[in-house]
């Protein structure tokens, strides 16, 4: 078994380094118009939790020049982009606070929480969980990520940190990461009361108002100021 890994963009380093996943979590309806868009009501919902495995994660950085190709899930007619800013910790910790949160940081990437939403909106009526909606395969295509070091404050200086989707070169989603409901820290300190969490995590914090479908042939780019973009392509489903 292959564990999945991240590419790491490092200036410190000329050689090539991965980040090992261990789990990846996500928080649903973390920006208030994306929360009012899907019919949530952000002044009374505590942060939604989910999970991804962690082969979802694909790494659209690429040697070759060539494209990343994410293949159109099976199952579903109403594929979705949601850009998300991507954390990996990478120390250890339980129940922590904060104002400790920021230690528990390796660094950030941009990724796309990609969703099958019809079968997302079937699992909302009947009250069911959405590992079908959500934890598919290639289901978080992510950049590299670049240690915190290398980044400004992420964290301190959330208002200067924008993150955008685009689609065919059209402009899909946008905001600034000071626009979450839940930011960093607290989103770091709350997680970490349910679950220990490990080095090689990852957390997708939620995406902007804006989300929408991708059909076969779009090209998808997801920035975010000083990360590596995720770009991939929509391919033909498997076979």
């Amino acid at each position: 078994v292959v564990q999945p890994t991240l590419s790491i963009l490092s200036r410190a380093t000329t050689e090539a380094s991965r980040f090992p996943i261990h789990r990846i979590y996500c928080v649903g309806r973390n920006y208030l118009e994306h929360a009012i868009e899907m019919g949530g009501n952000p002044t009374r919902d505590p942060p939604c939790f989910f999970q991804k495995p962690a082969d979802a994660a694909t790494d659209t950085s690429t040697t070759d020049n060539k494209r990343c190709i994410i293949p159109y899930p099976p199952m579903t007619n109403n594929l979705h982009h949601e850009i998300e800013l991507v954390v990996a910790i990478g120390t250890p910790g339980r129940n922590i606070s904060k104002q400790d949160a920021k230690q528990h940081i390796f660094g950030y990437a941009i990724g796309c929480d990609l969703t099958r939403r019809d079968l997302q909106a079937k699992a909302k009526e009947l009250r069911r969980p959405w590992d079908d909606a959500k934890g598919f395969d290639y289901s978080a295509p992510c950049s590299s990520i670049v240690p915190c070091e290398e980044l400004k404050d992420f964290v301190g200086d959330a208002a200067s940190v924008n993150i955008k989707l685009e689609v065919n070169g059209e402009l899909r989603q946008e905001s600034s990461i000071a626009k979450m409901i839940w930011d960093v820290p607290e989103i770091v300190s709350c997680l970490s009361k349910y679950y220990t969490l490990k080095a090689g995590d990852l957390i997708l914090t939620g995406t902007p108002a804006g989300v929408g479908p991708l059909e076969v042939g779009d090209v998808v780019k997801a920035s975010c100021d000083e990360l590596p973009d995720c770009i991939f392509e929509v391919g033909p489903m498997e076979l």
